[in-house]
């Protein structure tokens, strides 16, 4: 196989393409250790079923799995970006402009913004398997969401694209 070699008329890239590249891009994945009692719930599945012969016992092993599988994998699947102006975490799209002071917070502040400290108006992506987190304030004043609280496994990495993206 040939590799491609771009056509003398080939567009360049705008610069406008080139700079939506996200800032900072994270998936909050579930723990490996999840992964394992997805298994263990897929086995149970087929000793349930074991009583009733082979093709019964394989169906509840691969029904359980399936299920155990799809429920993780979605729970897993949380994203959190600062990309073109905004920063999107799972189905929120804030603009970068809307936001103020970012806070990184530790794991035992991070705790305390989830428990006592909450703002039941807050917005939170939160994940109880990532121990630290970020704090925005949201400065709209047409929002009544006081803040986002998100947890993130790079909360410094997170806090530089937001401000760089804001500058």
């Amino acid at each position: 196989m040939q590799p491609s070699v771009p056509s003398p008329d080939a567009a360049p890239v705008p610069s406008a393409v080139a700079s939506a590249a996200p800032r900072f891009d994270e998936r909050l994945t579930a723990p490996r250790s999840w992964w394992v009692i997805v298994c263990l719930l897929g086995l149970s599945g087929g000793l349930v079923m074991f009583p009733l012969g082979t093709v019964p016992t394989l169906g509840g092993l691969v029904v359980a799995a399936v299920l155990a599988g799809a429920a993780v994998s979605s729970y897993g699947s949380a994203r959190i970006r600062v990309v073109a102006g905004s920063l999107v975490a799972g189905d929120a799209r804030i603009p970068v402009s809307a936001l103020g002071a970012v806070e990184v917070l530790d794991a035992e502040e991070a705790r305390a913004w989830r428990t006592h400290k909450a703002d039941p108006r807050a917005f939170m992506l939160m994940r109880s398997y990532v121990p630290r987190a970020v704090r925005v304030v949201v400065t709209d004043p047409a929002d009544p969401t006081p803040y986002v609280y998100l947890s993130s496994r790079e909360p410094e990495a997170l806090a530089t694209a937001l401000e760089a993206e804001r500058a």
